[in-house]
């Protein structure tokens, strides 16, 4: 009888201890950071865990899965989107959330991940129906920013703060996609030849310009070459006129050199007729005077050459 006993007060110690272990693991809970809890006390919410260390009554309090209290970003599959030009365009979105209120987002939706994710796609199908295909492929930021204030405004009584909502990638059909590869390829062509022309007529300008400069400075250059040829001219032929008044020449030396400069009036193999001037008479009779010594009359029709009349017996 005493071993009976004393097994059966063993055991009912070891059930005991058992016992207070599992009344201080369910007693004594611990809350990791950016975490949050919920407290159920005989299935009625009773209040929320904050980080840190925190007793619960045990078999009478339940805690609730943790919470996650950072910002998430989840990824959703691609969507068909139909835009107003009736075009089908798949739309590949990421959203960012915080869950600020746990027990809202405990108590009001089901499953907050997939309630943003259905709200969004019916917000996306919305904002994008009302757009064209190039509308919306340009416009990212406008319906990043429709999106925002519609699932910020939605998931509120949630619990939930979306910060933000991105566009990872609109994809058109393959067909429309080689259209507009086209098209680009055809404005990128054009503006290659817009440039190509443009190009051509500055240089065009720039050339003519440049002719124009050029013949301007030529011009330029000639009439200041021949007003220098004119001024040295002027110079020389003043230099000469005043040379010869200080020499004081004589009608001989003039004649002289007027019948020098005759010569030169026959030079050159096209001269095929000359015309001598009347003052040539002048200038002979001059050096016949100045060779001989008489003045023939004139009357007599007598010069330089004529011959001397015989005298009478």
């Amino acid at each position: 009888m005493d071993n009976a006993g004393g097994v059966a007060l063993a055991i009912v110690l070891v059930v005991l201890i058992v016992f207070v272990i599992i009344v201080l693991v369910r007693s004594v809970r611990i809350i990791p950071q950016a975490r949050a809890g919920v407290v159920e006390r005989l299935g009625k919410y009773q209040r929320t865990l904050n980080p840190g260390l925190t007793i619960l009554i045990p078999f009478v309090d339940r805690l609730l899965p943790l919470l996650d209290l950072r910002e998430q970003v989840v990824s959703f599959p691609p969507q068909p989107v139909i835009t107003e030009d009736n075009l089908v365009v798949s739309i590949d979105t990421v959203v960012y959330f915080q869950v600020t209120d746990p027990r809202a987002a405990t108590y009001e939706i089901a499953n907050y991940i997939q309630a943003v994710e259905q709200l969004t796609t019916t917000t996306l199908r919305n904002v994008v129906g009302g757009l064209n295909l190039e509308e919306a492929l340009t416009s990212r930021d406008q319906i990043n920013g429709q999106l925002r204030g519609v699932l910020d405004e939605a998931t509120g009584r949630w619990g939930i703060r979306v910060s933000r909502v991105e566009l990872k990638a609109i994809d058109p059909p393959h067909s429309i996609q080689d259209s507009m590869e086209k098209q680009m390829r055809a404005e990128r062509d054009r503006r290659a030849a817009i440039l190509t022309a443009e190009g051509t007529k500055q240089s065009a300008i720039l050339t003519a310009e440049g002719q124009r400069q050029a013949s301007i400075l030529a011009a330029e250059g000639d009439a200041k070459a021949a007003i220098l040829r004119a001024d040295g001219e002027a110079q020389a032929i003043q230099k000469v006129f005043d040379a010869i008044h200080k020499g004081n020449p004589d009608q001989k030396l003039l004649a002289y050199q007027y019948l020098q400069t005759l010569p030169k009036l026959a030079e050159g193999s096209s001269n095929k007729l000359w015309i001598i001037p009347s003052e040539v008479g002048e200038a002979l009779k001059g050096i016949g005077n100045a060779l001989g010594g008489t003045n023939p009359d004139p009357r007599s029709g007598g010069g330089l050459f004529d011959e001397e009349p015989a005298q009478q017996p």
